[in-house]
């Protein structure tokens, strides 16, 4: 049985029009992510690192190393300093408590990826207990983190935003992508988090009009 989420919910990044429908293609992928998160944990338990969990493991890898990293980049350059200078201190407090969860989720990546990249690479360095732990809690602190930033910042920052505005920070956001994408010769790396990392989305946006 194939419990692996179903990725046509999940819209592509060239779907986007401006920087916050990139944010959001954004928040589609990581749930669908973290979807393929929970499915890894049990077809682990279930038949071991076979060649679906391996799979499985690299396209995690792939996502958190790489687009999810992006993602929180973007918000830290073009969504959160703005509304850090907002007089509304219950919106300066989110963005707070928004930055706090950027490093809380990359202290648990950093405890997650070997584990995950060991089943990707085929190795037997992974620790099922610990897996599943780890991930209930870095998938907890995802869906909080998305809803916090869906219903209340994201809102307020694209309100303070003109369309222009928008447009200027989503081809930045590609910009950046397409400088970070990697040379042919540095794809024969073995590890699985290696390439992942050095892969980037690149976005492609309709000319302007």
């Amino acid at each position: 049985m194939n419990t692996s989420p179903d990725r046509s919910s999940v819209p592509s990044p060239a779907s986007a029009r401006d920087g916050f429908d990139i944010l959001d293609v954004g928040h589609r992928q990581t749930v669908y992510a973290l979807g393929k998160l929970a499915a890894l944990v049990a077809r682990l338990a279930a038949h071991g690192a076979d060649a679906h969990a391996r799979e499985l493991a690299a396209e995690i890898v792939l996502h958190f190393s790489t687009t999810a990293r992006e993602h929180h980049e973007d918000e830290e350059r073009h969504v959160f300093p703005k509304l850090l200078a907002s007089a509304d201190p219950d919106i300066v407090q989110a963005v707070l408590s928004l930055r706090q969860h950027h490093d809380r989720l990359a202290e648990d990546w950093m405890a997650l990826s070997p584990h995950i990249d060991a089943v990707a690479c085929g190795h037997s360095g992974h620790d099922l207990d610990v897996l599943r732990e780890g991930a209930a809690v870095f998938t907890a602190l995802s869906h909080d983190h998305i809803a916090l930033e869906e219903a209340i910042v994201y809102p307020r920052a694209r309100a303070r935003l003109h369309s222009g505005d928008s447009r200027a920070m989503a081809l930045e956001m590609a910009a950046r992508r397409r400088s970070a994408a990697p040379v042919p010769d540095q794809r024969s790396r073995t590890s699985t988090a290696d390439r992942a990392r050095d892969t980037q989305t690149i976005i492609d946006l309709p000319s302007a009009r």
